[in-house]
């Protein structure tokens, strides 16, 4: 949440900044915050319960965190059915909205740190440079390795590589 005279000029969609611009811009939009938070959700819970319910668990938790109460979220994208929070979805919105584009880099810093860590803990995936992403070296790692306890089974390579899911089953 951020002050309505915020001038954050060169906070942008995330997708467009470099990763040491959105690590510089991080603790500045923290600073500006009148209150954030984040919605973790496992990579276990993705597995289980699918994308669409796991972007509604994240927006559920991150709004429940809050620690002042928010009359309207403003939310990147296309509506989420049957989320119960008062939001307004705008496509491209971390182009449109200065609380979207912070928002975009807070998650996005977020996820990242968290792979960071993951690499830290599963070696040889490369998670702190592909953060998980299914770049040709990390599907070769995975047919190497086999997957790690983060890697979620309900996702391609794993569910459609018969070789990969007869492997781990």
């Amino acid at each position: 949440m951020l002050p309505m005279e915020t001038v954050l000029r060169e906070v942008n969609d995330s997708k467009k900044l470099s990763d040491s611009k959105r690590r510089q811009l991080f603790p500045v939009i923290i600073e500006e915050s009148e209150c954030f938070s984040t919605g973790i959700v496992e990579f276990s819970e993705i597995d289980s319960s699918g994308m669409v319910e796991a972007v509604r668990l994240s927006f559920t938790r991150a709004a429940g965190a809050l620690s002042i109460p928010v009359d309207l979220f403003l939310i990147d994208g296309l509506p989420v059915e049957n989320l119960n929070i008062p939001a307004e979805f705008i496509v491209k919105g971390d182009s449109r909205s200065l609380s979207i584009a912070a928002a975009s880099i807070i998650a996005k810093v977020t996820r990242d740190d968290i792979m960071i860590e993951a690499d830290r803990k599963y070696p040889g995936y490369g998670f702190a440079s592909n953060k998980g992403y299914g770049t040709r070296d990390h599907i070769e790692a995975i047919r190497k390795l086999g997957p790690s306890p983060i890697h979620r089974m309900s996702f391609a390579p794993m569910k459609n590589d018969m070789q990969l899911r007869f492997r781990f089953e």
